[in-house]
């Protein structure tokens, strides 16, 4: 089942790296090792036991946290230790409450580099193709989780880096808000193909998203396989009720099974 990819061009490169925080005795290794790669368009998912260095690895990746060993290629260009290479949608949404929904959408782009024009331009454009140009003068405490989440992902979208990170982003949500934006996503990226690297601790979420999945052991976290998606695109509800779909669900759950009894 495992397939790296490795035909593809690259966007990201994760190679060898280790992380470990404190000194001596009271060291604690988080990251033991991690080598995988995201190709040029690809949607990869990570999924693992909680607390195996999800975020510590994002980190890392984003240039937030240098490795203890190993090196973050991305585009080609070796960027560990490096900031602004990356776009990042968290969990929560993370919009200004005293910005309205267009200018958290400006303001980002423009951090970004992005001409002030462009940057109004393309968010008008875009906040009229996700259908929420009715709100773009609103602030964003008038939009539902689900609505606050769609312009979150929107400004991670139309960051000019290629590299898209989303870190559990509808974790918060109620189950069918959750399943609503995972269809309204894959709408949006199948029309972009970012390459996109997703943490999510739901299997299913995983399986309905992704290309591939890599699946890491409890801390310190190691590839204990990746998963190539066998579904075709566009994908629809009816996979979950594929044979497939429920047989991959049962492997990968019976691994993180494996690798978090290996830790404890």
């Amino acid at each position: 089942m495992s397939n790296k990819g490795e035909n593809l061009q690259a966007t990201l490169q994760v190679q060898g790296i280790r992380k470990q925080f404190g000194r001596g005795s009271s060291t604690k290794e988080v990251l033991a090792g991690l080598s995988f790669s995201v190709a040029d368009g690809e949607f990869v998912s990570i999924v693992g036991p909680s607390g195996s260095g999800k975020t510590t690895l994002f980190q890392v990746i984003g240039g937030l946290e240098r490795p203890s060993e190993g090196e973050i290629w991305i585009d080609g260009k070796q960027t560990t230790g490096e900031r602004g290479h990356i776009s990042y949608m968290p969990q929560q949404s993370s919009l200004l409450p005293w910005q309205t929904v267009a200018g958290n959408i400006e303001l980002s782009l423009a951090i970004s580099g992005v001409d002030r024009k462009i940057a109004k331009e393309k968010t008008r454009e875009w906040l009229e193709r996700i259908e929420l140009h009715e709100y773009a003068d609103a602030y964003p405490h008038v939009l539902s989780g689900g609505m606050q989440q769609r312009v979150s992902f929107l400004r991670a979208l139309l960051a000019p880096q290629r590299l898209m990170l989303l870190d559990e982003p509808f974790g918060a949500l109620d189950a069918l808000t959750r399943m609503q934006m995972q269809q309204w996503l894959m709408s949006i990226w199948e029309r972009n193909r970012r390459s996109v690297l997703l943490v999510t601790h739901s299997i299913e979420e995983a399986l309905f998203l992704s290309d591939r999945i890599i699946v890491l052991s409890a801390s310190p976290a190691v590839v204990l396989e990746e998963f190539q998606v066998p579904f075709v695109r566009p994908r629809h509800e009816s996979l979950w009720t594929d044979p497939r779909f429920n047989t991959l669900k049962q492997q990968i759950y019976e691994l993180l099974k494996v690798g978090a009894k290996e830790e404890s």
